[in-house]
């Protein structure tokens, strides 16, 4: 079994930072603050709780002000074209904060930067101080020390196909709900998708690990653990041990306490019969299932390289409605993929009348550079890509209202997350199946699990009052 503890070599830069930073504070009377912001997935959420745990162990201080930073972090994305507009807009803008604080430090990191042709483009970004990858986290102590240690821009992309590593720091952004990564990195290499060039190959965890994690949340009295994968259901097939995700599902479900499972992302050609059997068997997992059908058309399936049919994705659904009492399902559509007909999509809108999902993700397809899509014939208009995102925009809010509506009437356990209102006149959660509530508020039942009883609902939500 590998060595997977960050190594004595990075401990001892955590304590070298640690020392420069409190010599700076004893000089000075000054912290030194940073700002870390996350674009993209809960896997790259993840991944900042854990950059800035190590930078609270280093002795930076975290500040919700980015003007008032010392250290500036981006984890970016490169799943969408407009997450990354937004990015490089958002870096034009902290040339005035590099004016105003010449000894700001502006990191970026993440999966836009794996790609060749953007950490290129970045490197004519002054303002920019260190460039890095998506698997930095073995070696983050180390490069801070050197970006506080050497003059220079400091560019390291490295290896993207590294191991997982477990002694971690991690600052958690919520105290019941918690990301706990499971895997890294993706095989399928659907045919518009940059992660298995950016994110890398698949490495699990091991089950003792993840297990130890979440019993550990659990202790600490988190309520909603939300497992992470690119592919939940490849777990453990690198590690060829006799174990698969609906094992992890049903160890996980042996931990006392009273708390929640989730799990996100499933690829439906590895969605078995095993995996909801085992949902209808473990009363703490989640009946909710996120499973991208990405298109009804099973001609625009096969150019997606998605490795399954229509017809095969709604044998599972059938199936898992059948052994999950109320199960709800939500789901990605991409619109407008290279080719698309007015055939094909009108085939992904019987798909969602058929299925009937609670809620979808719908994206307009963009062209992802190194990507087989990318350089397809055919590229849809996207007046035409616009007018069928709208279409089935429209067609989902009478889904979801119909979905929702079957609450009415009902008593719902729901776990609160917060006020809706500055007020707190009005509190919001979820339920089991992932559906959000919101109902006047009560005392003394925030983070707790309450019984709510509906009395309406909306395609976005459902509508309720606490009954003791």
């Amino acid at each position: 079994m590998e060595d997977r503890r960050l190594g004595n070599g990075q401990l001892e830069y955590i304590e070298k930072v640690r020392n420069i930073i409190r010599d700076f504070s004893l000089k000075t009377g000054i912290s030194i603050k940073y700002f870390a912001r996350t674009y993209g997935c809960q896997q790259n959420e993840n991944d900042t709780e854990k950059l800035s745990g190590l930078l609270e162990a280093m002795g930076f201080e975290p500040t919700n002000d980015i003007n008032f930073a010392d250290l500036i972090i981006f984890n970016t994305c490169a799943v969408r074209e407009h997450a990354e507009r937004k990015i490089l807009g958002n870096l034009g803008a902290l040339m005035k904060n590099k004016r105003e604080n010449p000894a700001l430090k502006i990191v970026l990191c993440g999966c836009m930067f794996q790609q060749p042709h953007m950490a290129e483009k970045i490197k004519s970004y002054k303002q920019v101080d260190m460039i890095l990858g998506t698997h930095v986290m073995g070696s983050f102590p180390e490069k801070i020390y050197k970006l506080y240690t050497e003059k220079g821009k400091i560019i390291d992309l490295e290896n993207i196909d590294t191991l997982p590593l477990e002694n971690i720091p991690t600052k958690r952004e919520n105290s019941i709900k918690a990301w706990v990564t499971i895997m890294s990195g993706c095989n399928n290499f659907c045919s518009y998708c940059v992660v298995p060039y950016v994110r890398g190959r698949e490495h699990s965890r091991y089950p003792d690990d993840v297990i130890s994690e979440v019993k550990d949340l659990v202790d600490k009295g988190y309520k909603d653990i939300t497992l992470l994968g690119q592919n939940v259901n490849s777990y453990c097939k690198d590690l060829d041990i006799g174990y698969d995700f609906s094992d992890l599902l049903s160890d996980l479900n042996k931990i006392d306490g009273k708390f929640r499972i989730r799990f996100m992302t499933s690829h439906p050609k590895d969605a078995t019969r095993k995996l909801f059997d085992t949902i209808a068997n473990c009363e703490k997992v989640c009946k909710h299932v996120h499973l991208p059908v990405q298109s009804g058309s099973d001609r625009i399936l096969k150019l997606m390289n998605r490795r399954y049919t229509s017809e095969q994705y709604l044998a599972l659904v059938e199936y898992a409605e059948k052994k999950i009492d109320g199960v709800t399902f939500t789901s990605d559509i991409i619109v407008g993929f290279p080719t698309e007909t007015e055939e094909d999509f009108e085939k992904t809108l019987s798909l969602v009348e058929k299925v009937g999902f609670n809620g979808l993700y719908t994206f307009l397809y963009s062209p992802r550079e190194n990507t087989p899509a990318a350089i397809m014939d055919g590229q849809v208009p996207p007046d035409i890509k616009s007018k069928r995102f709208n279409r089935l925009l429209e067609l989902q809010n009478q889904k979801s209202i119909e979905s929702n509506s079957r609450y009415i009437g009902k008593i719902v356990e729901v776990l609160t997350e917060g006020y809706t209102d500055e007020g707190k006149t009005t509190m919001t959660g979820r339920t089991d199946e992932n559906i959000i509530v919101k109902f006047p508020a009560e005392a003394g039942v925030l983070n707790e699990f309450v019984k709510v009883k509906i009395e309406r609902a909306a395609n976005w939500a459902i509508f309720g009052r606490v009954v003791k």
